[in-house]
């Protein structure tokens, strides 16, 4: 299971927006192949920077099958004006767990 990790920079004062948006949005993300699981946090130091967590079966689900799908058009439009700056995406790989 690969592990995607965006930390997303709100622009200041649409936190809410985003929240309602990203709502809408995520049933795009949870009708993907591969996806497994996500978490969506908001900061508590910084309320206006999230972190999304999800899981994916294989990286390339998420940086094939879900990026170049016609699915993550309508993910961009949803929610890509919020961000500032872009995030970066990163993929992890787990070395040591102990989730159930």
């Amino acid at each position: 299971m690969i592990l995607e990790v965006a930390i997303l920079d709100i622009k200041p004062g649409l936190e809410t927006e985003f929240e309602s948006s990203f709502g809408e949005a995520q049933h795009i993300i949870a009708s993907m192949n591969g996806y497994v699981s996500y978490q969506l946090q908001r900061c508590m130091e910084k309320p206006s920077r999230y972190i999304l967590l999800a899981n994916w079966l294989a990286l390339e689900d998420h940086t094939v099958g879900f990026r170049e799908s016609a699915e993550y058009q309508e993910w961009r439009r949803l929610l890509h004006h919020f961000y500032d700056p872009f995030p970066d995406v990163e993929h992890y790989q787990s070395v040591y767990s102990n989730a159930l």
